[in-house]
């Protein structure tokens, strides 16, 4: 029976490259001379700390452009609360989103069974499983959910037949 999986994955090494190159751009950078700010990159979290709100913001913004220049979603990461650092800097982490929680993959299966496809979808650990008989059922279950904003980052593989 044919099927396929529906996962959020986000390829590591590119991250690492991104933050690398924000970390150079922010170095260089005439604006940010003089101040102290600093991208780190943990297993599942980043934390950027920076002089000020401003600093923060721009460092943010240098990110998501180097991520998206390099195939990441923008989406890959849930920023948390900024957090006061001491002389007046302004810290804070993100967490890295990896996987489809319970409650998105609820919202992805509800989705696929108001479409009134004939296909099955079923929550396995951080991916959601959907099978059918017809391959092309498959192919419209990936386009619905394309068309929609889950508010995560949404990858389809192990199409088999």
């Amino acid at each position: 029976m044919p099927s396929f999986d529906i996962v959020s994955k986000v390829n590591m090494q590119e991250v690492d490259n991104a933050v690398n190159q924000a970390i150079k751009e922010v170095e260089q950078r005439y604006d940010f001379k003089g101040t102290h700010n600093e991208i780190a990159l943990g297993k599942d979290e980043l934390t950027i700390l920076a002089a000020d709100d401003y600093k923060l913001t721009a460092i943010k913004d240098i990110l998501i452009s180097k991520l998206v220049k390099r195939g990441v979603s923008a989406r890959c990461f849930d920023y948390g609360k900024e957090e006061p650092a001491s002389m007046g800097a302004v810290r804070q982490k993100a967490t890295l989103v990896q996987g489809i929680s319970k409650e998105k993959g609820k919202e992805v299966i509800k989705l696929i069974k108001e479409s009134k496809l004939k296909v099955q979808a079923q929550i396995m650990d951080d991916q959601v499983r959907v099978t059918g008989k017809k391959i092309d059922d498959l192919q419209e279950v990936i386009q619905l959910l394309k068309g929609k904003d889950l508010g995560i980052e949404l990858q389809f593989e192990n199409m088999r037949s």
